[in-house]
């Protein structure tokens, strides 16, 4: 009879056990499922944050080999103005801004000088820069007279009516040059070549809050064209991103480095990148926080190609300009 009584407390403390097990498992499971839902919820919230945050390109950074060359030939060829410059000899570089206006509403080029390094490698991936102007061919025969190197002579693009030529500064950089009315913005693309278009405008979108503002298709040459920007191609710096019919990849060469927008908070930002980064590819390279020295906040990252992105705080950046 004690047998069978033990027996019996045995299959009933199992039985027990077994739906506490199960009762358990349906808790955790719903935890789970609410934390889920949460955290997807806090992500959706999170990704609307670049379309409603201020931003605005600010410069691009790239390489030269003699800085003072440079600054000439952009001042008296192109006609921009030397905005500030900078000596850094404990880190051994010096800086130069320059642009058609001031930093505080123009997009401006930072041009930075290694100390005894005098050319770079521009690679394949960097397209050009572009600049508009009411007269080619003035600006052209500007550029010829100074001994700039024109590759291109002005005339109607291939497929349309726009007014163009190609020139290279002396460090080999291509500029593009527009015949277009007046604008605020003279400096007006950064040409970039990428390997799966689709993907890169879906990053720029959501990691970056742009807009797609116009594509351009010419199968009959073989490419592809993304305009990418925060206004109006007459009114403001846009980002061209160009696909090439099956080419993936590009080199990306040590002169080209970068790009700079104005956010007013990185770090929000910097969590953002992340969840499109997980989702499109790319990675943060400098975690969101103050730079040693100067304290103005940014975060660093790079997109599914490769190609690099500074956010800067917005207000440190003014404190930076004063």
């Amino acid at each position: 009879m004690n047998e069978i009584a033990s027996a019996s407390m045995l299959r009933l403390c199992q039985c027990f056990i077994s739906i506490c097990n199960v009762h358990f498992v349906s808790m955790r499971a719903a935890e789970s499922s609410f934390l889920l839902s949460r955290n997807m919820a806090e992500a959706s919230d999170l990704l609307e944050w670049p379309k409603k945050d201020n931003r605005r390109f600010l410069h691009v950074v790239y390489r030269v080999g003699d800085l003072d060359r440079t600054i000439e030939f952009y001042t008296e060829v192109f006609g921009m103005k030397l905005l500030r410059k900078r000596d850094i000899p404990e880190e051994k570089y010096s800086n130069a801004f320059l642009g058609f206006g001031p930093e505080t509403s123009n997009f401006v080029v930072e041009l930075t000088y290694n100390y005894g390094v005098s050319s770079y490698d521009i690679g394949t991936g960097f397209g050009h820069f572009a600049i508009s102007t009411q007269d080619v061919s003035k600006l052209v025969e500007n550029v010829r007279a100074k001994g700039g190197n024109v590759t291109r002579e002005p005339g109607p693009v291939k497929g349309g009516g726009s007014v163009i030529a190609f020139v290279k500064d002396p460090d080999g950089y291509t500029f593009e040059l527009i015949q277009r009315g007046p604008t605020p913005e003279p400096f007006c693309q950064v040409m970039l070549r990428v390997g799966d278009l689709d993907r890169a405008i879906k990053f720029y979108e959501k990691a970056l809050g742009m807009r797609l503002l116009r594509k351009i298709e010419r199968p009959e040459y073989k490419y592809t064209i993304g305009m990418m920007g925060y206004a109006e191609e007459y009114e403001s710096i846009v980002l061209e991103l160009t696909y090439n019919y099956d080419v993936t990849e590009y080199t990306k060469g040590n002169a080209y480095a970068q790009i700079a927008i104005g956010t007013d908070d990185v770090y929000k930002s910097g969590e953002v990148i992340k969840i499109v980064n997980q989702e499109l590819g790319g990675k943060i390279t400098r975690e969101a926080g103050p730079l040693p020295g100067l304290g103005t906040k940014i975060v660093s990252f790079l997109d599914p190609d490769g190609w690099k992105t500074v956010l800067v705080d917005n207000k440190d950046f003014l404190k930076e300009l004063e």
